[in-house]
């Protein structure tokens, strides 16, 4: 009997983005386990709360049953082998992303041996899609308009979230 296979996707995901879900998708198909990690850094300013990150990553992921929510501290790579994996899942931008998380992953080697890192390219129609994008828009956009970034059960978040200031 073969162990069954874990992957971990670790994110800030403030918020959780079609991006992001589409990997969380795509990921959860190839895996028996796919645990979402939610990084909180005490350094970094949030949108939102680690709860509330969770609470929208698990409203947009009800219909992926091998899903599992989880927050950490610290590095992502100790979060990965705390939680019994091997994989590390990072989503990437074609253009943006690949010369950070290369040199993420080379320091996650030297962390440890027994993580490998697998790359999932974002999908074309979302590859400019991120966290830091829906910032700079938050308070232009319409709910439409948020459509085309963000999980429909996100918006309100978001939404509530300009309105509060």
């Amino acid at each position: 009997m073969s162990k069954p296979s874990i992957a971990i996707y670790p994110g800030s995901f403030d918020p959780i983005t079609l991006g992001h879900l589409d990997i969380m998708e795509r990921v959860s198909k190839l895996f028996d386990k796919l645990i979402v990690g939610i990084g909180i850094n005490l350094e970094k300013a949030y949108m939102f709360t680690p709860e509330e990150r969770m609470e929208m990553i698990r409203l947009s992921t009800r219909h992926i049953p091998n899903l599992e929510i989880r927050t950490f501290t610290g590095f992502a790579v100790r979060f990965v082998e705390e939680c019994g994996a091997n994989i590390m899942i990072r989503g990437v931008r074609p253009i943006t992303d690949i010369p950070a998380e290369l040199t993420m992953m080379m320091a996650n080697r030297r962390l440890s041996h027994k993580v490998e890192t697998l790359f999932m390219i974002a999908d074309g129609e979302l590859a400019h899609v991120s966290s830091s994008l829906i910032k700079q828009i938050a308070n232009l956009a319409t709910h439409k308009e948020f459509r085309k970034f963000l999980p429909e059960v996100v918006i309100p978040f978001v939404e509530e979230r300009i309105r509060a200031g």
